[in-house]
């Protein structure tokens, strides 16, 4: 089947490019152009990724991602914006979405990006990996997309799934942004290594008991992030 792109812009000579280009390669498209539409698109068209427009009229990109993100649904989505402060890709990610990418933009790069998302989900978990990963407090269940933490299920989203995997595979090796963006997001091209630290830091919100002391996922300065074994302290008898 087909795979779903819904196109949440409000511009519509953007819409159209978007949607003739994915359509070239194999994908179904629907557009809406406007945020308040995004809700009514997903219950009928069903979505297997949104592209969605920041600036929008009735509801922004950061409100539908949050609203979204707040209804359990975890849809990938890619957000486009044409600021070009750090702050606005920042505050994308911070709200839920899993990349974003900066107009003016390549319809072949947004393409590459889609494609890289639905290979990472179509590939996670792979078929000789089922067993359950325990790493300290932490059980992971990849056949069901299932993390506990001390016993509690906790929601996370598709990437940020995807990026405690990762690491836990490579769990007590050093793993720079760039081999992050690699593994986890499937780039090929020198991307933006400020996404990883906006998950690893959602990540940490999630599974740490003290995310500015983290037990698990450890930064090495200039490097990148490791994932280790909780040192677990002997009480004084």
């Amino acid at each position: 089947m087909k795979k779903k792109i819904l196109v949440v812009d409000d511009e519509p000579s953007i819409s159209m490019l978007i949607e003739f280009n994915l359509k070239l390669v194999g994908f179904e498209v629907h557009c809406v152009f406007d945020g308040e539409a995004v809700f009514d698109a997903i219950q009928t068209f069903r979505p297997d990724l949104i592209v969605l427009d920041l600036m929008l009229p009735k509801m922004d990109g950061f409100q539908v991602c949050r609203k979204l993100r707040n209804q359990n649904n975890l849809v990938p989505i890619i957000m486009l914006t044409a600021m070009q402060d750090l702050t606005d890709k920042i505050a994308g990610l911070d709200n839920g979405a899993d990349d974003y990418m900066t107009k003016p933009f390549s319809p072949q790069e947004l393409i590459s990006r889609i494609q890289a998302i639905h290979r990472r989900i179509q590939t996670l978990p792979s078929s000789t990996e089922n067993a359950p990963i325990t790493i300290g407090q932490i059980a992971i269940k990849a056949d069901q997309r299932e993390v506990m933490v001390n016993g509690s299920p906790i929601e996370l989203t598709p990437k940020e799934f995807e990026l405690l995997l990762f690491l836990c595979k490579h769990r007590g090796k050093v793993l720079s942004r760039q081999q992050l963006l690699h593994g986890v997001w499937d780039y090929h091209f020198l991307g933006d290594t400020r996404i990883v630290d906006v998950h690893i830091s959602h990540l940490r919100d999630k599974i740490e008991n003290n995310a500015r002391n983290p037990e698990y996922i450890m930064t090495i300065r200039n490097v990148g992030y490791k994932l280790t074994e909780p040192v677990v302290k002997e009480s004084l008898a």
